[in-house]
């Protein structure tokens, strides 16, 4: 009797270890696909293993070998937007997904500003809670995790936006998912928030950028311990990207960098974390990223405001990114403005714009181009200026200054879509700031109501 009960506990024990196809939690019932491409699938069974994987929207057959670290993976082909379609994934056992729909991917990214839900208290909450049924949006949401080597798995799963999982979900992710939908009509949207309040920019990137970067490294050393999460240089990556990287995206949107005030080199900062992230992915995909809020930061007027302009020079630093801004919806008072909407639809502008060529409309706010200067007075042009104006038919927030860096308020003017300015107590002009401190909202805005960025000439 005792043989025949180890010997069934034996059969039990192979058959486990047999039946071992597993799949990181990325890959599930209800995910989105990027479409038209070649999406990578990867996972786990014994070495040497056989793993035949059945696409459900053409029935075509793909097959891998289980390496020695007992990993396969299997690179497929996705069709034109589409679905409800399932996938078979085989080998000594079968795991079968359903449910899932061909489309387009998003990472949401950053912190609490891209956390934030309407389960926050955002305008309208609750209205756009109720009218959140969308079967056609996906949300994936990693859980908080930190390690200290990068991770093959994330805590998460992937679901339908109901008024239930809209609620707690990045609510400038929904927005940017259905103001993209409106455009692209019967394409899905699947987004994958990964998010963590309170955090800076250097543990989000791997942590040998940092170190291998003396400016980052420089910047990330001053970084205090923080009471709602890491601050340590890689922490957040390898727990909550590295297990996702090469789940193929058609690009990240990021609202971070309200923890890295303070910082005088933000840019190299976020623009080495945006090249990181692209060589993970091996994909140079877009990324675009929200300017933060004018905010009354501690005791410098010009901690938030510097951090504002090194967002805005990134732009000319890395390729394919852009920015949207938020001086004219934000509050001043409070770090977690509450108009969420308009920060998602116009992160989806730039996409429908930029991406998808849906969009031909004006998508930017004016971004300072250069100065010219003759005698005691200074031209200043933007980009994105067409049908400049100042929001109170007169402007105070620029200012110029000689070569002593003294910077006095200038008279400023709009004519041919440029600024032109004149101080009577600066007769050599050398520089211009333009809403440089740290509440100041842009007066400055283009045709479509879009407001002009920070700026500062000698940085």
């Amino acid at each position: 009797m005792k043989n025949n009960l180890l010997f069934v506990l034996f059969l039990m024990i192979c058959s486990s270890a047999l039946a071992n196809v597993t799949l990181p939690n990325i890959f599930g019932d209800n995910m989105v696909l990027q479409r038209n491409s070649e999406v990578k699938i990867w996972g786990w069974a014994n070495p040497k293993e056989e793993i035949k994987l059945v696409s459900g929207w053409n029935n075509q057959e793909y097959k891998a070998v289980t390496n020695n670290q007992a990993k396969w993976e299997l690179t497929i082909k996705t069709p034109e937007a589409g679905g409800p379609y399932s996938i078979s994934i085989k080998g000594y056992n079968e795991v079968l997904l359903k449910n899932i729909l061909i489309g387009e991917v998003w990472i949401c990214s950053g912190q609490s500003n891209m956390e934030m839900s309407a389960s926050w208290g955002i305008d309208n909450g609750g209205e756009e809670v109720k009218n959140a049924a969308n079967p056609n949006i996906r949300f994936f949401t990693v859980l908080k995790s930190t390690a200290s080597n990068p991770q093959n798995n994330v805590l998460g799963n992937w679901t339908e936006s109901t008024p239930e999982t809209m609620k707690y979900f990045s609510a400038v992710g929904y927005f940017f998912a259905k103001r993209l939908r409106e455009d692209l009509k019967n394409v899905p949207i699947g987004l994958i928030s990964s998010n963590w309040g309170g955090t800076p920019a250097e543990i989000w990137m791997p942590e040998e950028v940092v170190q291998n970067d003396p400016v980052v490294l420089e910047n990330a050393k001053k970084l205090n311990e923080q009471e709602y999460g890491p601050h340590q240089p890689g922490r957040a990556y390898n727990a909550m990207i590295a297990p996702i990287a090469g789940f193929k995206i058609a690009g990240t949107i990021w609202y971070q960098g309200e923890s890295n005030v303070g910082s005088l080199v933000y840019d190299k900062t976020l623009s080495a974390l945006i090249t990181s992230w692209r060589k993970s992915w091996n994909d140079e995909f877009p990324f675009y990223f929200v300017q933060i809020a004018p905010y009354k930061t501690g005791t410098n007027n010009f901690s938030n405001v510097t951090v504002r302009n090194s967002q805005r020079k990134i732009l000319k630093e890395v390729p394919k990114t852009g920015m949207v801004l938020t001086s004219d919806i934000s509050d001043t008072i409070d770090i977690h403005p509450k108009n969420k909407k308009s920060v998602g639809i116009r992160l989806a502008n730039l996409a429908l714009a930029e991406v998808y060529k849906t969009n031909s409309n004006l998508v930017n706010g004016p971004l300072f181009k250069e100065i010219k200067i003759e005698k005691n007075k200074v031209m200043v042009s933007f980009d994105y200026a067409d049908g400049l104006y100042f929001k109170n038919k007169t402007s105070n927030q620029f200012e110029v200054s000689g070569e002593d860096g003294i910077f006095f308020p200038a008279d400023a003017s709009i004519k041919n879509n440029q600024v032109i300015l004149t101080s009577k107590k600066v007769m050599k002009p050398v520089k211009v700031r333009f809403a440089w401190g740290n509440t100041t909202q842009s007066d400055l805005f283009n045709k479509v109501n879009l407001p002009a960025s920070c700026f500062a000439t000698e940085l």
